[in-house]
């Protein structure tokens, strides 16, 4: 039988399909966990509601739980409140900078930040340079924006605040 207790150090092993060096807790987007005998109950909020990986997610949050000993596994989806990346867990950003990916500032301040038609140069997770520019508002997902680093003229892209 599992607890909720080692039900949630099983989703701590669990890694966001598309960035794979943190894990669905990391992220923020398991929001509860409810065990009631062999049955689990796993509460989402994707990082947007089209999110492409919320059914990958799911199943392998089955799966994971499924080898720890739950019978049934439910993978709730729940959208309100949104997601924001407030919710990423702080120290998963050194290794989002490590895999290319320039974390989020925290979407709260960004809510009181003047409307900018230019961004922000944002520091190259490669290089440390901060001249950058922005390639497109959109990267491999809708959740990132596409960047190139003037100095070392690597791509990488950026964890939009939401």
């Amino acid at each position: 039988m599992l607890t909720e207790a080692q039900a949630w150090r099983v989703l701590r092993t669990v890694p966001d399909p598309e960035i794979p060096v943190i894990s669905v807790c990391e992220l923020g987007i398991v929001r509860e966990v409810r065990v009631d005998g062999d049955a689990a109950t796993v509460v989402v909020t994707p990082t947007y509601s089209g999110c492409p990986a919320t059914e990958v997610i799911a199943q392998t949050i089955r799966a994971a739980l499924h080898e720890a000993g739950a019978d049934t596994v439910c993978v709730e989806t729940k959208l309100s409140p949104a997601w924001t990346t407030d919710w990423i867990e702080a120290d998963a950003a050194a290794r989002l900078k490590a895999y290319g990916i320039v974390p989020p500032g925290r979407a709260e301040s960004a809510v009181a930040q003047p409307i900018r038609f230019m961004p922000k140069p944002l520091e190259c997770p490669r290089c440390g340079s901060r001249r950058t520019a922005r390639l497109s508002t959109f990267g491999s997902t809708a959740c990132k924006a596409l960047w190139r680093c003037e100095e070392c003229r690597e791509p990488f892209e950026e964890f939009k605040p939401l």
